[in-house]
């Protein structure tokens, strides 16, 4: 049984950064296509960036050049450094660990950018 539990969230201001972090418990985590995701309010998750087993990085296009996701295969964790917020990255950010047909959800991490 894999847990995903997420840290790093918080209050920041527009232009400032967070790193969030997934610590992984299960076996096999080199293994997995780890994923972040958010969800603003009234809309709907949507990926924010993705990394396979072999460090292949997806990235939405609106995170493009601000966002860098990572993986520590040693420590069992994925990170999501986050630059230049904007008040539109406010969101619940979600890890997100998948090898097809399975996937495991973190229970979130609340992120708000506002002065």
């Amino acid at each position: 049984q894999v847990q995903l539990v997420e840290s790093g969230g918080g209050l920041v201001q527009p232009g400032g950064s967070l790193r969030l972090s997934c610590a992984f418990s299960g076996s096999l985590f080199r293994v997995y296509t780890m994923g972040w995701y958010r969800q603003a309010p009234g809309k709907q998750r949507e990926l924010v960036a993705s990394i396979t087993s072999g460090g292949t990085t997806n990235y939405a296009d609106p995170v493009k050049g601000r966002f860098t996701i990572s993986r520590d295969n040693a420590k069992n964790t994925v990170y999501l450094q986050m630059n230049s917020l904007k008040p539109e990255d406010t969101g619940v950010y979600y890890c997100n660990a998948r090898i097809t047909p399975t996937t495991y959800w973190g229970q979130g991490t609340q992120v708000t950018v506002s002065s």
